[in-house]
């Protein structure tokens, strides 16, 4: 399974990004293999707006099918959604910490976004 995680640089130690559309980075990891591909997040974490519903295309086009994330606006959740990839709010430690407290079942999947957008 591919899931995408919002974080603070390039690779599995680094920490998640509480901020979705706004990241720094996104990774997407295979659950499997812990194989990494980056999105480079830079022209949406300085963007006016549209930042969320951007970055959840770019999420989609990985072929992602769940989201790890701290914060996610409503725009962005209603694009996630629109696209069948789950989302996982409240999400922080490390990219690959989060990997692995997902794979354990300790994350729940969110119905709605949990802030509003711009932050």
């Amino acid at each position: 399974m591919k899931i995408a995680i919002t974080a603070t640089g390039t690779d599995l130690s680094a920490d998640v990004d509480p901020r979705f559309g706004r990241a720094s980075y996104i990774l997407v990891v295979d659950s499997e293999t812990l194989d990494v591909e980056i999105i480079d997040n830079a022209a949406n974490k300085d963007a006016f707006k549209g930042a969320g519903i951007q970055a959840a295309a770019a999420v989609s086009e990985k072929g992602a099918q769940v989201l790890l994330t701290g914060f996610c606006g409503p725009n962005a959740f209603k694009t996630l959604d629109a696209a069948n990839i789950k989302v996982a709010n409240d999400v922080s430690g490390t990219v690959q910490s989060a990997v692995e407290r997902f794979k354990a079942g300790e994350y729940t999947i969110s119905t709605a976004a949990n802030t509003e957008g711009h932050w």
